[in-house]
């Protein structure tokens, strides 16, 4: 019986490689518990590879085609399902996020990258890599902005920003340019497109000071959460870190500005920036 065919790169590998993989497991007579076992992880990342909310790492497909007999072919098309658009400790992450029904975000320095716009973005990626070619600039605020466009989408992933109130008072790039990004934060919020809350100044201390993080929900795959720091991120899938940090974000939530108080604070803030740009 001939063996599987290499995936097509253009047609979403990771989806792809995940079906072939379910299908290998199963034909192998291997839980996704006992696949976990061989790759020292749990049966639910098995799941989140199957589901393509993960991506195959090189480690991770030698094991596969010697576990499930399959030659090389894990091997050779899971650098297909590596190639990405972004920085690479955030690549995966950004790839469960297309795939996720429900995020729920806090952030506590910027405006969050699905809710950002073109100038705000760019702004912010210069100052991420101040010595790179205008084309590598170019190329982020490219993907940033197609990662925006899950929210074209009208009903679906849910997003729930929690955005710090220093997110909203440091200006990135100019007055305008934030005007213009609270504004679109503002639009979508009148949309119903995203529940968005302001954490004030006046909140104090609070759980998440030390960084960012953000909760992907799947519709048939376990959660993930991604927290990340300066140039480094991680995503999380062990039980009790999801849950611990899914509470963080339920106080979080408790203790900043309701949806309807939050967006009159954004808006005013807009239109602040507006008249100081235009006295």
């Amino acid at each position: 019986m001939p063996g599987p065919k290499d995936l097509d790169p253009s047609t979403s590998p990771r989806a792809l490689l995940g079906a072939e993989l379910r299908h290998a497991r199963e034909k192998a007579g291997l839980s996704q518990e006992k696949l976990g076992q061989l790759l020292f992880a749990s049966g639910s990342f098995v799941g989140q590879l199957e589901a393509g909310t993960r991506r195959i790492q090189p480690e991770h497909a030698r094991v596969l085609d010697e576990a499930l007999g399959t030659g090389d072919f894990f091997q050779r098309n899971c650098k297909a399902s590596a190639r990405s658009r972004y920085p690479e400790h955030f690549a995966e992450a950004a790839e469960a996020e297309a795939e996720a029904m429900a995020i729920r975000q806090y952030a506590p320095m910027l405006i969050p990258g699905l809710l950002q716009t073109p100038a705000y973005a760019r702004a912010v990626i210069r100052a991420y890599e101040p010595t790179a070619p205008e084309e590598t600039i170019d190329e982020r605020v490219e993907g940033r902005m197609a990662r925006t466009r899950l929210l074209d989408d009208p009903t679906k992933p849910l997003l729930w920003a929690v955005l710090d109130e220093a997110a909203l008072r440091r200006v990135t790039g100019s007055r305008a340019v934030m005007a213009e990004a609270l504004r679109h934060v503002a639009g979508l919020a009148h949309r119903g497109r995203v529940i968005v809350q302001v954490l004030p100044f006046n909140a104090g201390a609070h759980k998440a000071m030390e960084g960012s993080l953000k909760l992907m929900d799947f519709e048939d795959a376990p959660p993930l959460v991604y927290f990340e720091g300066v140039g480094t991120g991680r995503l999380e899938d062990d039980p009790a870190t999801v849950a611990r940090l899914r509470f963080t974000f339920e106080l979080l939530a408790a203790s900043a500005l309701s949806p309807k108080k939050s967006l009159a604070l954004v808006e005013s803030l807009a239109q602040d920036y507006a008249h100081e740009e235009h006295p």
